[in-house]
């Protein structure tokens, strides 16, 4: 298995949105903020190469919003999608499968691609596409809190094209011999962790806005952008108790200086970073 860490670029987000009911006292200690209260974070994907499929897993902003939209989000950085993809020695058109973790743009912007004549089209052209049918649901149909995350240029196409499948809403469905998929309800309605055995020793979990940074293990730092946050908190305790014991490593999509990290539990059972790692440096293990 061939495993690859995938940049996308930066964007920038407010600081109390991304960390809840923590004060920006002890938060803007760990992230800085602008002028303007934005920090900045990054867009990182994943590419698995398992023999049988080249996985992808989530596709960053992408480019077919106007300026407008993009003006508020500060992008920065050279990473590109389909850049980074190439670097990684692979072509769109070798791209088997997307799993899309939730569909709020930053998440899903890539997996549609805008034509020269204004057509919108599936971004990987032989790829199946992979949501639950309660997400896509959930998306298709938003509440007033999300509406402005969830915009239909970014899925809507992929189920016209006939390429989006849907995963069982069962917890931890054995995707395929390699995968399994999480399922998570505090962020938005069924978001996707997939966990990937990369081998005897070594399990990934890419931890999408569940854990999106290093600095989110803490149980009571918890997005603002959350819907159900007690359900997080909920979601978090007992995940990262387990990671901690089983000794699993998690790929964080937002953080823009650690794209892995270990978790152990302190003195008193709580969850806290005891490794930051790249992804090499996990998958020499």
């Amino acid at each position: 298995m061939k495993v690859f860490s995938i940049d996308t670029g930066h964007f920038k987000l407010d600081g109390g949105a991304m960390f809840g009911v923590v004060p920006k006292t002890i938060w803007n200690k760990m992230i800085p903020a602008d002028d303007h209260n934005l920090c900045s974070w990054t867009m990182r994907c994943l590419l698995v190469d398992t023999g049988d499929k080249v996985v992808l897993v989530d596709t960053g902003l992408g480019d077919k919003q106007d300026e407008r939209f993009f003006s508020h989000y500060f992008l920065h950085g050279e990473g590109t999608l389909m850049n980074s993809i190439k670097q990684a020695g692979y072509l769109p058109e070798q791209v088997t499968d997307v799993l899309i973790t939730h569909f709020h743009f930053d998440h899903v912007g890539g997996a549609v691609q805008k034509n020269p004549d204004g057509t919108l089209s599936p971004a990987f052209p032989n790829a199946k596409y992979w949501t639950t049918m309660r997400h896509y649901e959930w998306a298709y149909t938003p509440n007033a809190r999300e509406r402005a995350s969830f915009l239909k240029e970014n899925f809507v196409p992929l189920r016209e094209a006939g390429v989006l499948h849907y995963i069982p809403e069962e917890e931890g469905f054995a995707w395929d011999q390699h995968f399994r998929i999480r399922l998570s309800y505090g962020h938005t309605e069924s978001m996707m962790l997939p966990q990937i055995r990369v081998n005897d020793r070594t399990t990934i979990i890419y931890a999408a806005d569940l854990i999106p940074s290093a600095h989110h293990v803490g149980l009571p730092y918890i997005m603002g952008y959350d819907i159900r946050p007690l359900v997080t908190l909920e979601e978090k305790t007992k995940f990262l108790q387990e990671v901690a014991e089983m000794g699993y490593y998690l790929f964080l999509e937002h953080d823009k200086d650690t794209e892995c990290i270990s978790i152990r539990l302190d003195a008193k059972g709580r969850p806290e970073v005891y490794e930051r790692l790249t992804l090499d440096e996990v998958l020499s293990r």
